[in-house]
């Protein structure tokens, strides 16, 4: 080797002259920003408020340098321990680490303190650190994938999750930046969401159905909701009626992670809630022609809706953050829907193994919390409640002590919502009404716990049939059309012939009218005939 040189300019090279060559060899240095570095931790040495501004910026591993690293370390342990930061104490640090001589001694501390005169502008030098630091991950994250990618026993979807929770480590730990702000703003935000309330009646997104409305003001932005029950309580039918409600009535987007059904499965649910259809009757296909003019009528607002389905098995909760952002983005979706949270997965890639299901159900809960407030946008899971319900004695009704796997679940939700139909363990009557009213075919919904509200519960009319729930007032519903044909053609006629035979009919004072009229003719209308 006769020589190096380095090269000039934005990017950097060093070339390797041999004798033996007539070209140079040419190879790249990471991207640093050595000047940069020796500013900062000059000036924090100085004035200790520069580390203020920068301490939720810089780790010890963002600067290229070992010995920077070393010193930013003591400058991190001492600012922690509240110790004042200066040259003194910094140099005493690392001396009683035994990494003063390591760094160069005190003469290089010195000199770093020299190259600056204040801590101006620190934090713009910060992030160019920063963003020179993520180009090295970058880079090394790349390489790897190069690496693995030549290897035949690579598995590509591995390879794909890998690359996606190393990016996505990244930016969790660098680049998502802590937001302040100060009363004056949030109190003018505050304002103009009460007057959107008033205008539009809730703040949030309505469920459709109006008791739950009234208490929650809708499903609110940030906010990470739990729909429990035991397997057979109707989760899916609930949320789906809801997805019914948000997605066809008031047209918002919405996408539901189904890990346990299929899409087909859920649009054959929505369709049979739709037109009224017994789900039966859709599955066998066993249709008369007015319900297959009913299934191609009433499928119309269904095909319309702006609703996107995700079957995808065992999603994880990287896969989960990157879909979000990308169906708000294009679709702009304002509602996320997870069925259920217990099949999620999580993509370990650093070897850190979990020592049972209720700290990786712990991860995954407080990860939904995390987009939610990160995405701002409301999510709602469902998940399983645990086995001691049924062998809990009265009426089962479930407590938050029951939520399947992990505390952290109550902990990290928002809102907690129970589904209970007592019918499904026999009973026929309500315990808590005085009336002792019946339960078939009803259900009660209970708000378990309400972070920003009240607690309490409600019923909802519940058919099972049409895989629907509705609000249990809503007695009157809409005629199918062999039911309108059936009450035009046949019922309507027995009714009269039967009142008109009835003895009561004589006394009524109708009945003159109908006498005045020769409404009713003995000759022409025979009823023992």
């Amino acid at each position: 080797m006769d020589h190096i040189k380095q090269g000039q300019g934005e990017d950097s090279y060093f070339y390797l002259n041999y004798s033996n060559s007539n070209f140079p060899k040419k190879g790249k240095i990471p991207p640093q920003a050595l000047d940069l570095e020796q500013a900062i931790i000059g000036a924090i040495m100085i004035d200790k408020k520069g580390l203020d501004e920068v301490i939720d910026i810089l780790y010890p591993e963002v600067f290229y340098k070992k010995e920077h690293q070393d010193i930013f370390n003591v400058i991190k342990k001492l600012y922690h321990n509240s110790q004042p930061i200066d040259l003194y104490t910094v140099s005493n640090e690392l001396k009683s680490s035994e990494k003063l001589n390591s760094i160069g001694g005190e003469i290089y501390l010195i000199e770093l303190t020299q190259k600056v005169i204040s801590s101006a502008h620190i934090e713009y030098h910060s992030r160019i650190i920063l963003q020179k630091f993520i180009l090295r991950k970058l880079i090394s994250i790349s390489s790897d994938i190069i690496k693995k990618c030549y290897e035949e026993r690579t598995d590509v979807f591995d390879l794909l999750d890998k690359a996606e929770s190393n990016l996505f480590e990244i930016n969790q730990k660098y680049l998502i930046t802590k937001k302040y702000e100060n009363t004056h703003t949030l109190v003018k935000k505050a304002i103009d969401k009460i007057k959107e309330s008033a205008k539009n009646g809730l703040s949030g997104i309505s469920s459709g159905f109006k008791k739950m409305d009234d208490i929650t003001s809708g499903w609110q932005n940030s906010d990470l909701i739990i729909l429990a029950s035991r397997p057979g309580m109707g989760k899916t039918t609930f949320m789906l009626s809801m997805v019914r409600n948000i997605a066809m009535k008031q047209k918002i987007p919405v996408i539901i992670f189904s890990l346990e059904m299929s899409s087909i499965q859920l649009v054959t649910r929505l369709i049979s809630s739709e037109t009224g259809i017994s789900s039966n009757k859709i599955k066998r296909a066993t249709l008369s022609d007015l319900d297959w003019n009913n299934l191609t009528e009433k499928t119309k607002d269904l095909t319309n809706a702006p609703l996107f389905i995700d079957d995808t098995p065992s999603l994880s909760i990287f896969n989960l953050r990157s879909k979000c952002r990308k169906l708000i983005s294009q679709h702009k979706v304002k509602l996320v829907l997870i069925d259920y949270m217990q099949l999620m997965a999580i993509n370990n890639n650093n070897g850190f193994r979990f020592q049972n299901r209720e700290q990786e159900i712990s991860v995954i809960s407080r990860n939904l919390k995390s987009i939610a407030k990160e995405l701002d946008i409301p999510i709602i899971a469902l998940s399983q409640l645990s086995r001691a319900v049924e062998t809990r004695g009265g009426n089962k009704r479930p407590l938050l002590s029951d939520l399947r796997e992990s505390g952290a679940i109550e902990q990290d939700a928002d809102i907690v919502l129970f589904l209970y139909r007592p019918e499904y363990y026999g009973f026929k009557n309500w315990d808590t009404d005085k009336d002792n009213d019946t339960c078939i075919g009803q259900a009660e919904i209970i708000i378990a716990k309400h972070r920003n509200g009240i607690l309490d519960k409600f019923r909802l009319k519940f058919i099972s049939d049409q895989s629907k729930f509705i609000n249990l007032e809503e007695t009157k519903q809409p005629l199918l059309a062999w039911e309108e044909d059936y009450k035009k053609n046949i019922l309507d006629k027995e009714n009269f012939i039967e009142d008109y035979s009835n003895e009561n009919f004589y006394n009524n004072e109708n009945y003159n009218h109908y006498e005045n009229e020769n409404f009713l003719d003995e000759d022409s209308f025979d009823i023992e005939k």
